[in-house]
């Protein structure tokens, strides 16, 4: 008799409590993403005015001598900061979403859609509106603590007996709505100029991004990126439902907050960094899904992938669809994102 071939993997530690059970395919699938998004880097960083040769960009990648020095320059200095900037916030903003979804048991949950990233954006505007003399030094602060408030406010006002996670969805629209709301109200009073930086900032945008923003974003992805793959396994237990995941031990609140948190973080370090880049979130946890299936192990790495190839490629198309115009990641993701989320919002309508 043919021995029955399981499609999970499991990966345990010795020396550490973990273990983690992934489907056979997410190893496959994470090297065809990885694939992917170095292809598209390469492409990126070789397209500009100033044409490089795709084989020229590696060696220098590599440190290897080029046809031109001076491609070192353009590429180390100019374009590949940006391309892993745009990377890195697709990144982070996938696994927000993908927390999200997974805590709020609801598909259309992403930080864009319940006030995290809106609130990220009012505090960062009211910085760049209200106080223009402050250097942009504070700005990640700014909009890191913005998220933290909107996150707080939605479990807040959500709080009745527990978080029900159809409350934390329904409140989180309407803290995002007003935070909008305040938003459009500075840009109306502001200063022209500073209104003007706002407007692109709000748009979402890598255009002039330097390895001080790399370096500043990889620390919040370092902690809070393992911090999520730690907690896999607590967001499948919570997607069974609460007196389900009461019943096996894990304590719901305390998992839920610590979870909003990390999304907080990842969500707010991202906006911080490169703008509201809206619907990345929403769309990687279910693309990743269709590829990998619900199980979080395998889930979250493979989002957090499709969401930093899927801002390299808007960032690519941004610069190279309309050149020399060029239009910020933050309204390619607009425009393909709000389409799927309307297909979404049909597919669910009897949910």
């Amino acid at each position: 008799m043919k021995p029955i071939e399981l499609p999970w993997l499991v990966i345990r530690s010795s020396s550490w409590p973990l273990s983690f059970k992934i489907n056979r395919r997410v190893p496959l699938v994470l090297l065809g993403l990885a694939v992917a998004t170095l292809l598209v880097m390469v492409w990126s960083v070789s397209y500009g005015e100033y044409p490089i040769a795709p084989l020229d960009v590696i060696k220098s990648i590599l440190g290897l001598p080029t046809t031109n020095p001076d491609d070192g320059f353009v590429i180390n200095t100019l374009r590949l900061p940006r391309v892993i900037v745009a990377f890195l916030v697709g990144t982070g903003l996938a696994i927000a979403g993908t927390i999200l979804q997974g805590i709020t048991r609801n598909p259309l949950a992403a930080p864009e859609i319940v006030g995290i990233e809106a609130g990220a954006g009012l505090a960062a505007v009211a910085l760049i509106v209200l106080f223009p003399a402050l250097p942009l030094f504070f700005l990640p602060i700014a909009a890191f603590t913005g998220a933290l408030i909107a996150a707080l406010l939605v479990y807040g006002l959500a709080w009745e007996r527990g978080s029900a996670p159809i409350r934390l969805l329904l409140v989180g629209v309407g803290v995002g709505a007003i935070a909008s709301a305040c938003t459009s109200l500075l840009i109306t009073f502001g200063n022209i100029e500073d209104v003007s930086h706002a407007l692109v900032w709000l748009a979402g945008s890598v255009y002039g991004r330097t390895w001080e923003q790399v370096r500043a974003l990889l620390p919040w992805l370092g902690v809070f990126m393992p911090l999520s793959l730690f907690y896999a396994r607590d967001l499948n237990t919570l997607n069974l439902g609460d007196e389900i995941a009461r019943s096996l031990g894990v304590s719901i609140e305390w998992r839920r907050g610590l979870l909003l948190i990390t999304c907080v973080a990842l969500s707010g370090a991202s906006v911080a960094t490169a703008g509201t880049i809206r619907f990345v979130g929403l769309m990687s946890p279910h693309l990743a899904r269709q590829l990998v299936g619900p199980a979080h192990e395998g889930l979250l790495p493979t989002a957090a992938l499709v969401g930093g190839l899927m801002v390299a490629l808007a960032d690519f198309l941004g610069r190279s669809l309309f050149a020399p115009i060029e239009l910020p990641c933050g309204v390619i993701t607009a425009v393909v994102g709000a389409p799927y989320f309307l297909y979404l919002l049909y597919r669910n309508r009897n949910a």
